[in-house]
């Protein structure tokens, strides 16, 4: 209930247990929100972990330019990440997907030596195999893929 009053619009705030994104279209605006939690929840005892935040900058046009604005709370510059995992999807900040596809094969790879136990197993049916891997390797492999951005040059 403390937030209530200090949230954004989805998607421009967004909170998930103890994360919140804060996003806007230029580095001002994001110190803005920034201050606005940090004056907002720090006299009721909150703090905002100066040593877990970071921010991401998506350029999504090569219009706007501002390299001489730094992202703070209060006072401490907060570190720029070109991507960063978040909810089990890794973003990154040009755009691509690669890290995220990366990371999904080889997350179905470990999944699929876990449970190779039963993929190898002589004595396990195949179509039971079938369906272990569909309930247990698979999912994890496309876990986020529906939001993958797709250009031409990466489909296949």
């Amino acid at each position: 209930m403390l937030t209530r009053y200090i949230q954004g619009r989805v998607p421009w705030c967004m909170l998930f247990a103890d994360d919140i994104v804060l996003i806007d279209e230029m580095r001002w605006g994001v110190n803005a929100k920034l201050e606005f939690w940090r004056q907002t929840l720090e006299p009721k005892g909150f703090k905002l972990s100066r040593p877990k935040t970071e921010y991401l900058e998506c350029k999504f046009s090569e219009e706007r330019h501002e390299e001489e604005v730094e992202v703070k709370i209060d006072t401490q510059v907060i570190p720029k990440r070109d991507s960063f995992k978040y909810l089990g999807s890794i973003i990154q900040g040009n755009r691509e997907i690669a890290e995220d596809v990366t990371h999904r094969i080889g997350v179905g790879w470990m999944r699929w030596r876990l449970a190779s136990g039963i993929l190898y197993d002589k004595n396990v049916p195949p179509r039971l195999k079938g369906k272990f891997y569909i309930v247990v390797v698979r999912p994890v492999m496309l876990y986020g893929a529906e939001c993958w951005p797709c250009p031409k040059d990466e489909r296949s």
